[in-house]
């Protein structure tokens, strides 16, 4: 509510130009809570301020992580996609344990570009004490290079969401305590991660369509560098798991029903690739947590 000190025209203009301000300062910037990873030559990642530029080209990539673990949060990262002919180009905001071994938590955003004309594939994929192979790719329902879209990862003691701008397009319970054998990365807190990075080994057509360097360079954008998260200086979630933090509370424990709808939809109408649905890759049966989907 506007304060009643600005009802005179004569202040009103100040108190609107206080609140821009205001505004401005609550976009966080890079160095609040990021650091660079790798690639750090003023050219394949460039920093202004609220903004961050990762460029790749046949020297090199880019990558960046935040400055603390956490054991909870809400996590979200704004992101433009690098745009035309991006086969073999690998775009990525994830979290994910230490060390990064063969024991690590980890939750993928992983942006897979193709040919030009070609939809970009976002995969989504899981570790759970090192092991992966849940994939699950679609087609979003609009062009994520052609503006900045939000991507975010609510986990917490209950579940891991990932959503697309507000659309969830997956969904995992925690159901360790119920389930025998359920994976749910619980128990390791993780840090933030975002890179660029040349996979034309794997990430199109199977690895037959490599990166066509001609093509670029390739730039992606990164905006939203505030974090709703429990940071956390041990390796455990424990610390984390209050209900008095706000993505813990009630409203976070469950999808509504208006999610589940708009999860359904996504699931029918733009995924291309489930490993739940894919029997024949696990000897005619699927993983346990497909059966609580």
């Amino acid at each position: 509510m506007a304060s009643k000190a600005c009802a005179w025209d004569a202040v009103l203009v100040i108190c609107l130009a206080a609140a821009v301000v205001a505004g401005s300062a609550a976009e966080a910037a890079f160095d609040e809570n990021y650091v660079v990873q790798w690639g750090e030559d003023g050219y394949h990642l460039v920093i202004r301020g609220t903004e961050a530029n990762i460029t790749m080209d046949q020297s090199s990539g880019a990558g960046f992580r935040s400055k603390s673990m956490y054991g909870s949060g809400f996590f979200h990262m704004r992101m433009k996609l690098p745009s035309g002919y991006t086969a073999g180009v690998v775009t990525t905001f994830y979290l994910i344990s230490q060390p990064e071994d063969g024991s690590r938590d980890e939750v993928d955003f992983e942006f897979l570009g193709d040919k030009a004309g070609v939809p970009i594939t976002l995969q989504t994929n899981v570790f759970v004490n090192g092991r992966g192979d849940r994939e699950q790719r679609l087609h979003l329902w609009f062009d994520p290079a052609a503006d900045f879209h939000d991507y975010k990862i609510l986990w917490n003691p209950y579940q891991l969401v990932m959503f697309v701008d507000d659309t969830p397009v997956r969904v995992l319970r925690n159901l360790t305590g119920t389930v025998p054998g359920y994976p749910f990365p619980a128990k390791k807190t993780m840090m933030i991660r975002a890179s660029m990075w040349d996979g034309s080994d794997w990430a199109t057509d199977g690895g037959r369509t490599k990166v066509d360097w001609s093509q670029g360079p390739f730039t992606a954008g990164y905006q939203g560098f505030d974090v709703s998260g429990c940071a956390n200086g041990s390796a455990t979630t424990a610390p984390c798991q209050s209900p008095d933090l706000w993505w813990n509370g009630g409203e976070y424990r469950n999808i509504t029903a208006e999610q589940r709808a708009a999860y359904e939809d996504v699931k029918r109408n733009y995924f291309n690739y489930d490993y739940c649905a894919d029997k024949a890759r696990f000897n005619n049966t699927v993983p346990i947590e497909c059966n609580y989907a």
